[in-house]
């Protein structure tokens, strides 16, 4: 009898211990993907990052593709491209589709996405097949989100971020 109650008084202690011991909290950063149908700046469909790492590095920017020029040439074939982070007035004037946590290692494997796209050789921006939506399409899939490989919306941000939801229907704002 006596052994069982010192049983229960170790795993009490226990308990206690652990309750009373600060606890490593998890650095998540969250990723926001916006849109923006129509208008003359560019990109149109885009991803921002904020947040802290489990190292406690901060990470805070916005990353997406477009035009080097936006000029009537996009109409025709490919011409330069870039990755570039949108304004912060651009931003606050493009639609926010959804918001989704990642974890470092994602972290990590959009970094190396948004890297990889920077050094895709020259003329590397493509209306038909390798435009802003491309850029967020390959971002979402990345992040283990499923996508529409016969969407007829990548050349319309809005609505690709639309039919991202439908076909994910846990993300939310």
């Amino acid at each position: 009898m006596k052994v069982f109650w010192l049983r229960k008084i170790a795993v009490l202690m226990a308990v206690i211990s652990i309750a009373l011991t600060p606890g490593i909290a998890r650095a998540d950063v969250v990723v926001t993907f916006y849109s923006h149908e129509f208008g003359s700046s560019f990109p149109h469909a885009f991803f921002t990052m904020k947040g802290e790492l489990d190292n406690g590095q901060t990470v805070s920017g916005a990353h997406g593709f477009t035009a080097v020029n936006v000029s009537p040439g996009i109409l025709w074939g490919s011409v330069k491209g870039i990755v570039k982070a949108p304004s912060v007035k651009y931003i606050s004037k493009s639609d926010a589709a959804f918001t989704v946590n990642i974890s470092d290692d994602q972290y990590r494997k959009l970094m190396a996405h948004v890297t990889k796209w920077k050094n895709i050789p020259q003329k590397s921006y493509n209306l038909n097949k390798r435009n802003c939506v491309h850029f967020v399409e390959d971002a979402i899939k990345l992040l283990g989100y499923k996508t529409n490989p016969k969407t007829k919306y990548r050349k319309k941000p809005t609505s690709f971020m639309k039919e991202i939801k439908k076909l994910n229907p846990g993300l939310k704002l």
